[in-house]
């Protein structure tokens, strides 16, 4: 793996990516990295995290597939979206996505349980269904003798609510940080692919998701490794 310096969204004066170095790396470089954490007898807690758009779902999951399901099991974070219903009643649906639009405090609780792998409990993660926009709850069975749990999701680096609870049981935390217009170009394609119309999906992208974007990006100097991964 080489390092560059961070360019970030432009190099945009104020860009919180700006200065930093980030490694450009292989998602197999990325997979032996992740292997090298594994410890039979030792549960250990990977994050991968970045703006809406950075690969994490991808990246997570090939990391998964490479390791195989008794090494390896993916736990997002989309899990614990709060439902449509709950959005609508606190205001909130027009910024699903954003940080109070999630259930931080269960999400941290479950890490907890998940980071403590309690012998012979097998612990139910929620999943979350892009084609119905709603959480699934106990969807992902994750069995105690499982070593690596690979979790991905855009806030675990955000140093308020109960997101630090999250960052403390995990214990890497990599910021993927792929070139701006490529993230946003997946993003827009990813919303076109969920049903929004093309004048929809780009404005959600570089409204609502860009917001978030910046915010999540201002994290990324409390990450263990910033990657761009090709």
């Amino acid at each position: 793996m080489g390092a560059e310096p961070a360019t970030g969204r432009g190099g945009l004066d104020g860009d919180p990516l700006v200065g930093l170095e980030i490694e450009d790396c292989t998602t197999e470089q990325v997979v032996e990295r992740a292997r090298a954490l594994v410890t039979p007898g030792r549960r250990r807690i990977l994050g991968l995290t970045g703006s809406p758009g950075a690969g994490k779902s991808t990246v997570a999951e090939a990391v998964v597939q490479a390791l195989g399901p008794t090494t390896a099991v993916l736990v997002p974070m989309d899990g614990f979206h709060l439902a449509d219903v709950v959005l609508h009643a606190l205001g909130r649906r027009d910024r699903k996505g954003a940080h109070d639009t999630f259930d931080d405090a269960g999400y941290a609780a479950l890490l907890e349980r998940l980071q403590a792998a309690t012998p012979g409990e097998t612990v139910y993660a929620p999943t979350f269904r892009r084609d119905l926009e709603e959480p699934i709850g106990s969807a992902i069975p994750v069995p105690p003798d499982v070593p690596l749990v690979v979790t991905e999701g855009n806030y675990l680096l955000l140093d308020r609510d109960a997101w630090p609870r999250a960052r403390a049981v995990v214990d890497r935390v990599w910021f993927l940080a792929p070139e701006e217009g490529v993230r946003q170009d997946r993003l827009i394609r990813r919303h076109e692919a969920f049903g929004r119309a093309p004048d929809a999906a780009r404005a959600w992208a570089l409204g609502t998701d860009q917001r978030n974007a910046d915010l999540i990006a201002s994290t990324a100097r409390r990450a263990d490794a910033v990657l761009r991964v090709r």
